[in-house]
């Protein structure tokens, strides 16, 4: 028992060691190649200075690290497995009676660990990060005054309250001051019967409720009426409305159940957010599916081929996983098929594929 807990300790410890060793690197060479990337784009405003570029590029980092994180786990235990065989400590592991399914559980252990670390305490930081990134990109690369956008069609919220269900539409809206301006609100009751409509030509949003200017209220058959000012309660405020045409990434892992909520109760279309939730939650055991593979490529490596032979099979595993999570994420985002599929289909398949390989090559 002692000499198996042993053993653990060192394998889990080595895959560790070289994860951290290999992500740091991979870490700096992305690091030096957006600090370029950066300086090229911020090259014609002289307003950008090299500290603030390398200020932005240290934002963006958490984020791009994270989307790496597959890969980093695949190829530290297919070095970790490859150094343990070639000299030879898990050929006398297996020969005093350890299975390969054995010394690969510190390893499964430490890529859950790894997993949940990143969803619950790197994810948080990546996305305040990139928030701040964002601002600062369409501060001084892009030159806008705020990242909130309106389609072509206008603006449409929907809420509820005190029983009654608001539609209500805008032609624009000033990003400063969030004013809006032809503003159409439709009411109906819980049973969706329609009630009226009120009409104004600017709207602004003050301490949780909607000021309508100069509206117009036509509700039935009565006669329409003008009124300097028309008040609609609301849940909403300026920072909710602004973060719903935000990048999913840009919300903390904590945050994002209540978001959608409120996303899905004030008429928000959440699809994108929910299917990031998701995939987040999915992510733990995507890791424990790059370590079957991992192990499947090295630990028989002295036998079945070279290096060559691992390092092509973990580069073309990793193209396949990536192309096929990002097909099926836009299957989920069309619904297509439903979220829950859609995000966790890529690692449970993953997890059967590399268990079944490893099968066929520890058991025949």
């Amino acid at each position: 028992m002692y000499s198996s807990a042993t053993l653990s300790r060192y394998i889990g410890r080595q895959f560790v060691t070289w994860f951290v060793l290999l992500l740091g690197i991979l870490l700096s060479i992305i690091l030096l190649l957006d600090v370029v990337e950066l300086l090229r784009r911020a090259g014609t405003k002289p307003d950008i200075t090299f500290w603030l570029v390398l200020r932005m590029a240290l934002l963006k980092l958490p984020e791009i690290g994270q989307q790496i994180f597959p890969f980093v786990i695949l190829f530290s235990g297919m070095f970790t497995f490859w150094r343990l065989t070639r000299s030879a400590e898990l050929v006398v592991a297996r020969a005093v009676g350890v299975s390969a399914w054995q010394f690969l559980t510190p390893v499964l252990i430490a890529a859950l660990m790894i997993g949940a670390v990143k969803v619950t305490m790197i994810n948080p930081v990546g996305a305040v990060f990139i928030a701040k990134y964002n601002q600062l990109q369409d501060r001084y690369l892009k030159l806008k005054s705020s990242s909130f956008d309106v389609s072509r069609s206008g603006l449409w919220l929907r809420q509820q309250e005190a029983g009654e269900q608001y539609f209500i539409h805008a032609d624009g809206v000033n990003p400063l001051s969030f004013e809006m301006s032809q503003v159409i609100v439709l009411r109906f009751d819980t049973n969706m019967t329609y009630i009226g409509r009120v009409d104004a030509p600017r709207a602004v949003l003050r301490d949780r409720k909607w000021e309508l200017q100069d509206a117009t209220i036509n509700l039935g058959k009565k006669e329409s009426e003008t009124v300097p000012t028309y008040v609609i309660p609301t849940e909403l405020n300026r920072t909710t409305i602004e973060e719903s045409f935000a990048a999913p990434e840009t919300i903390s892992f904590w945050d994002l159940p209540q978001f959608i909520r409120t996303l899905e109760t004030t008429g928000f279309p959440a699809i994108r957010h929910r299917l990031h939730y998701q995939s987040l939650l999915s992510q733990p055991l995507l890791y424990v599916a790059m370590v079957l593979f991992a192990a499947a490529f090295s630990l028989r490596l002295p036998r079945r081929g070279g290096t060559m032979t691992m390092v092509s099979g973990g580069v073309l595993t990793g193209f396949v996983l990536f192309v096929m999570t990002d097909v099926v994420r836009t299957f989920g985002i069309s619904e297509t098929i439903p979220l829950a599929m859609a995000a966790w289909s890529p690692a449970c398949v993953s997890v059967l594929l590399g268990t079944a390989v490893l099968l066929h090559l520890e058991d025949g």
